[in-house]
């Protein structure tokens, strides 16, 4: 007689299936990146995001953390947000620069797994913070400059390019440094918010839905670049 296996509930498979979504999510940015339908792998990679975003929070919430989750959302993040950003940018502004384009993109890569790898082996952490930029936020700088090159009429020719080799050397940078970022996901949802946010996010929104590209990159560069400008304040109120 065949041994019948227990089946898992759909709560304990929800959150992988978010985690898998997010998987798919970055490989299709990588196809779409090879079409030079760069913001087609934009909007595939701020999916992932979101799906980054919500399915620990979903796990959490269904109390469906398992060791298995873990291990299926550090392996999707190695490609959603380490090798589809890097490819994406390289194809559509490093290329040009050849091996160092080249080396940029790897930087990013090396940066984005090995922040992984230092996560997963780290002990007892804050969980308010995250040690260096989460590889998600670097991953939305990256692909929010993709979508903000595209549209804006810059100096062109070599000045462009350096500044693609630098906010991509920098975002890979940022990742495996030692700045303490809030995290995101612990947001509590059930918290009471004050009445003026009902007037600062619609407007925030509304700010958003006129210049998409601009608005975006203006607030995930503002995310990475909070925790240095942090340190250097700190240190300078010290002297």
């Amino acid at each position: 007689q065949a041994v019948r296996r227990p089946r898992l509930p759909l709560r304990k498979a929800l959150p992988s299936m978010v985690t898998s979504a997010g998987l798919i999510f970055g490989f299709l940015s990588m196809l779409a990146a090879t079409e030079a339908e760069y913001d087609s792998a934009v909007y595939l990679l701020v999916a992932a995001v979101f799906c980054d975003l919500f399915d620990g929070q979903l796990a959490r919430r269904l109390q469906a953390t398992s060791r298995f989750g873990q291990q299926l959302d550090s392996l999707s993040d190695a490609l959603s947000f380490g090798a589809a950003p890097a490819f994406l940018v390289y194809q559509a502004l490093l290329r040009p620069l050849g091996p160092w384009g080249m080396a940029a993109a790897l930087v990013y890569v090396m940066a984005g797994v090995l922040r992984l790898a230092r996560f997963n082996t780290r002990a007892a952490q804050d969980k308010r913070y995250f040690e260096g930029l989460p590889s998600p936020s670097a991953a939305a700088v990256v692909a929010a400059f993709v979508w903000f090159s595209s549209t804006w009429r810059g100096p062109g020719g070599l000045t462009d390019l350096i500044l693609a080799f630098g906010v991509t050397a920098l975002a890979g940078a940022l990742m495996v440094s030692s700045f303490p970022y809030m995290s995101l996901k612990q947001i509590d949802v059930d918290k009471r918010v004050r009445y003026y946010y009902f007037i600062v996010v619609p407007l925030f929104l509304a700010l958003i839905a006129i210049d998409p590209p601009t608005m975006l990159l203006a607030m995930f560069v503002t995310y990475a670049l909070s925790a240095p400008v942090q340190w250097v304040v700190r240190r300078m109120r010290r002297l």
